[in-house]
């Protein structure tokens, strides 16, 4: 065999990475047999025994271990490459794949890409809705909407502006509980909080407003769910004012101001920009989302 099938070496990584069939099989959206027929063509192309089966799963061998360095190089050059090729389509049509929080995914997107399928029908949208940041440079998405500073290389971001953050819960949790008249009054009240998570209760220290974890009588990761929460009423919770400014039964904590605003950024990769169907949907993601945050509902 003169040249190696990458397909073949995409498989030997996924396994040697996942430490077994059923976990690389997952991350790629394989099957285990077809894994295992490439394991034995590529053991059968080499002449080398590449895995040991264990208790914990396979082990790779010492061979298998000297082919690893070269097949990421491999696959990092076969991704460069299709970063390249897209990059030089210029098709208005196809797919594009969309990443972003999945409270901006849930709550601010949806109607942008309504507008979005009626201006451009040849274009197609794949949502990744996700609070972890996915990697763009391998192609995860081709746009991010993101609500912290982008941090990886050779990506191209946009700032789209601020979304204000405020306190908010129900006007009937308020007439049943009374209002917030001071921020001491808030350890009075059923509020919503994170579980795994300090970040609000650092997030408020900062803002001189001490709490403990027992404090947020309701704790969950799940974005949706703190969200829908807090418009059932269940207690006072963290909101984007932009997003809960379109809830008339919402009302706003005022003893309670200034905590801040999130960055909203559209981050894209450098090799894509190009791209002319990625880069119109960038392009119409910016006007639309920046306009919501240029918008007259921002504060109080």
């Amino acid at each position: 065999m003169n040249t190696l099938d990458w397909t073949l070496l995409r498989s030997f990584l996924a396994v040697v990475e996942g430490g077994s069939l059923s976990n690389a099989a997952k991350s790629m959206g394989a099957t285990q047999p077809t894994l295992s027929r490439h394991i034995r063509e590529l053991e059968t192309a080499l002449g080398v025994i590449l895995f040991t089966r264990s208790a914990q799963g396979l082990d790779p061998t010492k061979a298998a271990l000297g082919l690893v360095d070269d097949a990421r190089a491999m696959g990092a050059a076969a991704e460069a490459l299709n970063l390249k090729a897209q990059g030089r389509s210029q098709q208005l049509f196809g797919t594009v794949r969309i990443t972003a929080s999945v409270i901006v995914a849930n709550l601010m997107l949806p109607p942008i890409l309504a507008t979005l399928r009626q201006v451009e029908p040849s274009i197609q949208i794949e949502i990744v809705a996700s609070d972890a940041n996915q990697n763009l440079l391998r192609r995860d998405a081709d746009i991010a909407i993101r609500m912290a500073d982008p941090t990886q290389n050779a990506l191209i971001a946009r700032r789209l502006g601020d979304s204000p953050m405020g306190l908010f819960a129900t006007r009937g949790y308020f007439d049943r509980r009374g209002r917030v008249a001071s921020r001491e009054d808030l350890k009075n009240h059923d509020l919503i909080g994170l579980d795994r998570s300090d970040l609000l209760i650092r997030g408020f220290a900062a803002y001189g407003i001490s709490l403990t974890r027992e404090q947020f009588a309701l704790r969950t990761d799940d974005g949706m769910l703190t969200w829908n929460l807090l418009l059932a009423g269940a207690g006072v919770g963290i909101a984007q004012v932009i997003l809960a400014k379109r809830h008339s039964e919402l009302e706003q904590v005022d003893a309670v101001s200034g905590l801040g605003a999130l960055p909203v950024w559209l981050v894209m990769s450098e090799e894509v920009r190009s791209n002319a169907r990625i880069r119109r949907v960038a392009d119409f993601l910016s006007e639309a989302v920046g306009g919501l945050l240029r918008g007259p509902i921002q504060s109080r």
